[in-house]
């Protein structure tokens, strides 16, 4: 059965590269390691599982290479410092930031989607509540125009 959309993208594979990358990032986040290290450590192990390896190393490079001005941008957004977050929340609030600021082609309902449900698997009992929070309020600001847009459209 093929998944794939007309554009060619298989969001069945895209959400696997969603979860590796929250745990690549994670695994960054705390250990401070080189991302190429990490990278290269995520996807031997994501080769044995059908995943969109592309994605995944842009999401990780992305969040790498933006980090600081994601959280400068992701800030006003929450109740205290980023470094305060939980590790799990901060890396697929940094994913999604990274997608909702730089990645225009994945549609927002798609971004805070997939990170509230990589947060339900991998966060805290309540994690996803706060990420869905701070990033429906990041969404209306960031891309206010598709947010507002009619449904279907």
């Amino acid at each position: 059965m093929n998944r794939r959309r007309q554009d060619g993208i298989d969001p069945v594979a895209r959400s696997r590269a969603r979860r590796r990358a929250l745990q690549a990032v994670y695994a960054w986040q705390l250990s401070g390691s080189n991302v190429r290290d990490v990278i290269a450590q995520f996807a031997h192990e994501q080769a044995h599982e059908v995943a969109d390896l592309e994605y995944f190393e842009d999401l990780v490079r992305g969040v790498d290479q933006h980090y600081r001005e994601l959280d400068e941008a992701l800030q006003p957004f929450l109740d205290r410092d980023i470094d305060q977050v939980d590790p799990v929340e901060r890396a697929a609030l940094r994913i999604a930031a990274y997608e909702l600021r730089l990645r225009p082609d994945v549609p927002y309902r798609v971004v805070i989607n997939e990170a509230i449900e990589t947060v339900k698997r991998f966060g805290a009992e309540h994690g996803h509540t706060y990420v869905n929070g701070v990033l429906d309020h990041a969404a209306a600001a960031w891309r206010s125009v598709e947010v507002q847009a009619p449904r279907g459209k």
